[in-house]
């Protein structure tokens, strides 16, 4: 989000203040530090949303896994990632009779016996587009790893990102890529990051409560900027983190709401309409670019950013 100078200052001011009491307690972390996490233009990752939408539009309507729209899908984000100096790696899976796939970015450098990892599910369902659900989580994780290439950044870990293919299906593909993983490949990932819909219509602002340093650099960010955050609960185990937390895999993420009701306190909290649900599009043919929050793209893209500065470090 593009603060005021204000509000950099205040945000500045909290993340220092924390690091000074605190030291992560990721796997093998470092203290913390006030974080140099760049501003994601909100343009851009809506610009990747319309691209999306458009393969979407040219592909049936849909997205889903084993069609031509998530495959295509794939394939603009692997371009846009190897143009940017990622190495990037397609796992093929197949889950009801279709063949899948995954994508996974390294970016060179860090320490490969500390892995960071950010990473969304691609996939619609195939009754939509699925823009907010979940292209919005595919699109700000693409931008973040397209803000590490400009910022040429060299965190002392090594980063990953992941798009993960059938997670509409019971979160099949992060499940083959967790299950593919040697024990000692599992233990050298300190961090698993899980963005599933961050551009609720009606959203609220949800941290998973997992492990308690990704957490905790959730929260401080959004305590920087003013927003009050709420522990997730509506997707718990339903999204792309759980293979990675059955593992014993650190988990967190974020999350701004599905079909869930807003309640008239966090209506009064967060804005928006009580009575609703955070998405009413929610796995339907209306989850479109025209329904996502701007301003909740934007908040929770520069909270995945800050994250992965943060915890990379």
């Amino acid at each position: 989000m593009k603060l005021s100078v204000t509000g950099r200052a205040t945000a500045a001011a909290v993340v220092a203040a924390v690091t000074l009491l605190t030291t992560g307690s990721i796997a093998g972390a470092a203290p913390a530090r006030v974080a140099a996490a760049p501003d994601l233009p909100v343009a851009n990752i809506k610009a990747h949303l319309a691209q999306l939408q458009s393969i979407a539009t040219a592909n049936g309507g849909n997205r889903a896994h084993g069609r031509t729209g998530y495959k295509a899908s794939l394939d603009y984000i692997k371009a846009k990632l190897d143009a940017a100096g990622f190495t990037t790696t397609i796992q093929q899976f197949t889950s009801g009779g279709r063949t899948g796939y995954n994508l996974i970015a390294d970016w060179p450098g860090g320490d490969t016996g500390q892995v960071v990892m950010a990473g969304s599910h691609l996939d619609s369902v195939t009754a939509g587009p699925g823009i907010n659900d979940n292209g919005s989580g595919s699109a700000a994780v693409l931008e973040t790893a397209l803000a590490v290439s400009r910022a040429q950044y060299q965190p002392t870990k090594h980063l990953r990102f992941a798009w993960w293919g059938a997670e509409e299906l019971g979160m099949v593909g992060s499940r083959y890529y967790v299950n593919s993983l040697a024990t000692g490949d599992r233990s050298r990932i300190s961090g698993y990051l899980n963005f599933d819909m961050i551009g609720s219509p009606n959203p609220g602002y949800f941290v998973y409560d997992d492990d308690p340093a990704i957490e905790k650099t959730f929260q401080t960010y959004f305590a920087g900027i003013g927003v009050a955050t709420e522990i997730e609960t509506e997707g718990d185990g339903r999204s792309d983190h759980a293979p990675f937390d059955s593992a014993g895999i650190p988990v967190g993420g974020l999350f701004s709401g599905a079909d869930y009701i807003k309640t008239a306190a966090q209506a009064a909290k967060w804005g928006g309409t009580a009575g609703l649900a955070f998405d009413r599009c929610y796995h339907a043919s209306c989850d479109t670019t025209s329904n996502i929050n701007d301003t909740a793209l934007n908040r929770n893209g520069d909270a995945l950013a800050y994250a992965v500065w943060e915890l990379s470090f």
